[in-house]
């Protein structure tokens, strides 16, 4: 059985589904949650609920967070009732979230201050990623604090990787939804084309498939396609809030700039849906 003690913050679409593995993987698990009807989902599987984030923190050797934004971070570690205001030391905290590098070094900062350990361990994958325990977590921070928590991360992904100091892996997330973005916008300009050209779309997404750009992203989108089926796996406005951070931090390229302002445009109507919903504002355009 695994001792180590875990508080989890954050039972959203990915959240809920990594927690649920590490209790499954025998570790005792402390969770909050701001809407606490998502605490119960995890209450009967055995996990503890912590009042607040500064109860969770006294409470707990390694706390992971899986929040939206900065924002977000900013509340969990300031707030009146926050982690921080626990002033305990010897913690190590994990934030999966996708976040800026910079607010990244910031709670690291105030971290050390009171002698605890913080780690950016943001993940590239989506629900069924999250759910198989299958993600690919890029891990910045200090190389010690990752190799105490390495063990616990490896119950998530199946690639957990140290990529440098305190917000690099951050950084390493960015590039990555960059490119997500990208793609995106790629398969839904190449879809409407092929379409409006007469060409099926069965056939279309067949020979990408089972050509040398195929790849796990482009087969899972173009089924949801087909399938008219827009549920979030990643919402829309997320990958607009990701473009955003990605420019603040310098990306500045002609493609990035495209799928920036495309997503942007989208984001009013389509941010609700999958971040394939982008299809829908290139056929408008």
């Amino acid at each position: 059985m695994n001792t180590t003690k875990i508080g989890f913050i954050g039972l959203g679409i990915m959240g809920m589904p990594m927690a649920l593995n590490l209790i499954k993987a025998g570790f005792p698990v402390t969770i909050y949650n701001r809407t606490k009807a998502k605490e119960e989902v995890l209450k009967a599987e055995g996990a503890l609920v912590a009042s607040s984030p500064a109860a969770l923190m006294q409470e707990n050797e390694v706390i992971i967070i899986m929040v939206t934004d900065d924002e977000a971070i900013k509340h969990l570690f300031t707030d009146e009732n926050g982690l921080l205001s626990a002033k305990v030391s010897a913690k190590t905290i994990v934030n999966m979230s996708t976040v800026s590098p910079g607010i990244s070094r910031e709670m690291a900062g105030l971290c050390k201050q009171q002698g605890n350990e913080y780690i950016d361990a943001p993940v590239s994958g989506s629900v069924k990623q999250a759910e198989s325990g299958q993600l690919v977590i890029m891990v910045g921070g200090e190389r010690s604090a990752f190799g105490q928590v390495k063990p616990i991360l490896d119950y998530l992904g199946k690639l957990t990787l140290f990529v440098g100091s305190h917000g690099a892996g951050n950084t390493a997330k960015l590039a990555i939804n960059a490119l997500l973005a990208i793609q995106a916008q790629g398969l839904a300009e190449a879809t409407v084309f092929a379409r409006d050209k007469g060409i099926e779309l069965e056939d279309l997404f067949e020979m990408i498939n089972n050509s040398a750009i195929g790849n796990t992203f482009i087969k899972i989108k173009s089924s949801l396609i087909l399938e008219e089926n827009y549920k979030p796996a990643f919402a829309l406005k997320n990958i607009v809030k990701d473009l955003r951070l990605a420019k603040a931090e310098g990306l500045d390229s002609p493609l990035a700039n495209a799928a920036y302002d495309t997503f942007q445009q989208a984001e009013p109507t389509y941010g609700e849906e999958d971040i394939i919903a982008v299809i829908k504002q290139v056929d408008h355009l």
